[in-house]
């Protein structure tokens, strides 16, 4: 997937500031930014393009932003702004006093209200990735998205850790996506969006129901991830943990990938992790049943056969040739 970098490291300390101004400018809306004058201001940046939305790492310096009525008025895109902080704090302002937000918190505003912004509050570096995406595409009444941006929403339970496990692995896995893949991404990213939103209301029934099919669906594939160890995971109790019925749920991976059934993607997934583990020098002392076991697998030749079927040779085999490649780099 294309994704642009921008660095200030690439510019004369005098112009970095003003060009990290312009980048945030052009992702969002105008701003006006200031720094420590006896700092030498840095920032990283990955855009990532999603369609109409844009998803952007980043890592800067202690600064400060705001937007202004007088930048308001002079040019607004409507656009809506999602920061996920994985490093550092930021201190904000928008409808009500100030707020303090840490790691794992989303902090959200829009570019129709005045806001203030402090990034590293006590002068530390922040790590986030950041979301910029038209008002207009979210499938929310504008009245209900008024209701929550401005407010703290967790990153770390419900649809709020499903963003997070979607940002952060967009982030670190760019390099496995191609440009084709953009618009169901792009999809994934403005259903989990509004259903994080919406869920803040506690009003999901205003998330359009094609929408809230899909969230449902990522919502049980990352409960299988949780729950690969577990021998008893089956669709039956997926279903029964989900208050759906087991027709339904096949019905649900059948529009995600009519390829695989439940049972085959959590095969697939154990054969993974397991595979993942054989090929890991740290765990090399890990007895093979004892990582089959870990992967879910409750009976040892049924591993072995699968592991077989799936890689062509048998665990024993694949760790010996994995562990002598990497002894070898």
């Amino acid at each position: 997937m294309i994704e642009t970098v921008f660095r200030t490291e690439d510019l004369p300390v005098a112009d970095r500031a003003d060009a990290w101004r312009e980048r945030l400018s052009q992702a969002h809306a105008p701003v006006d930014l200031t720094c420590r004058p006896d700092s030498h201001f840095s920032a990283y940046q990955r855009v990532i393009p999603l369609g109409s939305a844009l998803v952007w790492p980043s890592v800067s310096a202690s600064y400060a932003i705001r937007r202004t009525p007088e930048l308001i008025r002079s040019s607004d895109p409507e656009v809506i702004h999602l920061s996920l902080i994985t490093k550092g704090t930021v201190g904000f302002r928008m409808h009500g006093p100030d707020a303090l937000y840490s790691p794992f918190e989303f902090r959200t505003h829009d570019s129709s209200h005045p806001w203030e912004i402090l990034l590293g509050t006590r002068g530390e570096a922040v790590h986030a990735v950041s979301v910029d995406v038209p008002r207009a595409r979210l499938p929310l009444a504008s009245d209900d998205i008024e209701r929550v941006i401005g407010h703290r929403l967790s990153g770390r339970e419900g649809v709020g850790a499903l963003l997070t496990s979607f940002l952060t692995t967009l982030a670190d896995k760019t390099g496995s996506y191609t440009d084709a893949d953009a618009p169901r991404l792009e999809t994934v990213l403005l259903d989990l969006l509004a259903a994080l939103f919406a869920n803040a209301l506690d009003a999901m029934d205003s998330v359009p129901a094609e929408s809230r099919r899909r969230t449902l669906a990522l919502r049980i594939q990352a409960f299988i991830r949780e729950h690969l160890h577990d021998p008893d995971l089956t669709p039956a109790t997926i279903a029964a943990a989900h208050h759906i019925s087991t027709s339904y749920l096949h019905r649900l991976f059948q529009d995600l990938d009519r390829e695989t059934t439940v049972s085959g993607w959590i095969r697939h997934l154990r054969l993974e992790r397991a595979r993942e583990q054989l090929a890991d020098p740290a765990r090399s002392d890990v007895p093979v049943h004892l990582v089959a076991a870990r992967a879910g697998f409750e009976h040892h030749p049924v591993f072995t056969r699968a592991f077989r079927a799936a890689y062509g040779m048998s665990p024993r085999d694949y760790r010996r040739r994995a562990l002598l490649l990497a002894n070898r780099v």
